[in-house]
C-alpha cells in the first residue's frame, strides 16, 4: 500500500520563530540568575516592532529590550530598509508577577514537599518515537529541518549572499506498506534580495541546498520541486507577516506525524507541563523504541491544575511491540518518575538550555545533546 506524508520547518528568520528565540533567550537569561524563577513569557512582532509579554515572577534583573535585540541582530535583521531591523524596530515589554492562585499549588515552601509540586496548568502532553531515523524520528520532520537549517548556513556563510532571513521548507515522503521509500515533493521558500532573478534563485537552491541534504538513494526523476512557487519572495520577516510565540507547534515536535496536546513550549519555565511533560513523553517514548521493545511509540501524560501525579499515562506501540503492552507499560512506571520537579531534576530543566533548541526542532538529531534525548531510563522487561 502506497501512501504519503509531509512535514514543514522554518528558518531563523521566519516571524513566529523570531519570537520563539526571543522568549526562549529571555527565558535563559532569568535562569541563569535565578532558577527558581517562574516564567510565561510571550512575544509578538510586526513591522519595525515587538512586544513582550506575559507573567514572569523572579529576583532576576534582565534588560528584556537588550535580549530582543540581540536575538533579532544574530538573525540576520540588520538592514532597516527592509521593515525590520534590530537597532531601530520599537520593543515594548508588558510583564508582570505569576499568578499567586497557580503559584500556590506549584510552589510549596520545604524540601521534603517539594516533590508533590503540582503541574502549572492542566493538559496532555504527547511523545513519539519510531525506527525510520537514527535519532527515532518521522523522516518527514527531519529531511524538513535539514533543509531548513542548510539554507540558513549558505546564507550565513555567504555562499549565497542575497539571501534574507526568512524561509520555510516542505518534504514529502512516499511510504510503501509503512515504510519510507521515496521523497515524492521539495517545497522550498525563501527571502532574498530584490536583484536575484528568481530561475537563478532556482537553480542555487536546488545546487547548494536540496541537493546536498536530501539522501540521493530517495530522489529519483519523479521528485517534484517547488522552489519559491509564487516566483518573488522579496519582503518577508516580521515586516511581511506579523510572528507569535507557540505558532510552530507542529514544526517544534514531529511535524504531524504523532499527535500535540496543543501546548506551546517557547518562553515556559519548565513548571510548565506543556514543556516539561512533553519532553518527558518524548523521552518514554524513544527508550521503549530504543529498547527494542517497539517499532514505534506515542506516550501520553495528562495532568491537572496543582496536583503532582499525571492523571493518566497512556502507551500506543500500534501494534508493533515486542512484548506484551502491560509489561512496557509496567517497566515504564517503574522507572519514570512524572510529577513535574521529578522531570525538572531528570532533566536539569533549571539550567539555561532552552534556547538552543528554539529552531528546528526540540526533539531528534536538533536536540541530540539534550537530556530528554538520552535512551538512559533503563527499562527492564
Amino acid at each position: 500500500m502506497i501512501h504519503y506524508f509531509t512535514s514543514e520547518s522554518v528558518t531563523s528568520g521566519h516571524p513566529d520563530k523570531v519570537c520563539d528565540q526571543i522568549a526562549d533567550r529571555i527565558l535563559d537569561a532569568i535562569l541563569s540568575q535565578d532558577p527558581a524563577a517562574h516564567v510565561a513569557c510571550e512575544v509578538t512582532c510586526a513591522t519595525d516592532q515587538v512586544h513582550i509579554f506575559g507573567e514572569v515572577t523572579t529576583t532576576a534583573q534582565v534588560d528584556y529590550e537588550e535580549i530582543a535585540r540581540q536575538v533579532i541582530s544574530e538573525i540576520g535583521y540588520t538592514e532597516p530598509e527592509n521593515g525590520f531591523d534590530a537597532d531601530t524596530c520599537r520593543v515594548t515589554v508588558d510583564l508582570h508577577e505569576q499568578s499567586p492562585d497557580i503559584a500556590r499549588g506549584v510552589c510549596r515552601k520545604t524540601p521534603e514537599e517539594e516533590m508533590d509540586n503540582g503541574a502549572g496548568d492542566q493538559g496532555m502532553m504527547f511523545g513519539y518515537a519510531c525506527r525510520e531515523t537514527d535519532s527515532l524520528m518521522p523522516l518527514p520532520i527531519e529531511l524538513a529541518h535539514a533543509l531548513a537549517k542548510r539554507l540558513e548556513y549558505v546564507r550565513r556563510i555567504g555562499e549565497l549572499a542575497y539571501l534574507r532571513p526568512d524561509g520555510k521548507t516542505q518534504v514529502t515522503v512516499e511510504y510503501e506498506d509503512g515504510k519510507p521509500r521515496r521523497i515524492a515533493a521539495v517545497v522550498l521558500s525563501t527571502q532574498h534580495k530584490e536583484s536575484v532573478e528568481t530561475d537563478t534563485l532556482r537553480d542555487d537552491i536546488l545546487t547548494h541546498v536540496i541537493l546536498p541534504t536530501l539522501p540521493a538513494r530517495m530522489l529519483d526523476d519523479n521528485t517534484q520541486y517547488y522552489i519559491n512557487p509564487t516566483g518573488r519572495f522579496v519582503v518577508g520577516g516580521p515586516a511581511g507577516d506579523s510572528g507569535l510565540t507557540g505558532r510552530k507547534i507542529i514544526v517544534d515536535t514531529y511535524g504531524g506525524y504523532a499527535r500535540h496536546g496543543g501546548g506551546a513550549f517557547s518562553g515556559k519555565d519548565a513548571s510548565k507541563v506543556d514543556r516539561s511533560a512533553a519532553y518527558m513523553a518524548r523521552y518514554i517514548a524513544k527508550n521503549i523504541v530504543a529498547a527494542g521493545w517497539a517499532e514505534r511509540c506515542e506516550v501520553q501524560l495528562s495532568y491537572a491544575i496543582g496536583l503532582a501525579e499525571p492523571m493518566s499515562v497512556r502507551i500506543d506501540t500500534f501494534g508493533t511491540a515486542t512484548i506484551p503492552e502491560h509489561r512496557i507499560y509496567q517497566a515504564v512506571m517503574n522507572q519514570a518518575d512524572c510529577r513535574p520537579t521529578a522531570i525538572i531534576r531528570r532533566f536539569h530543566l533549571t539550567s539555561p538550555c532552552f534556547s538552543k533548541v528554539s529552531c528546528y526542532g526540540h526533539f531528534g538529531s536538533n536536540a541530540s545533546m539534550m537530556p530528554w534525548e538520552k535512551t538512559d531510563l533503563g527499562l527492564k522487561a
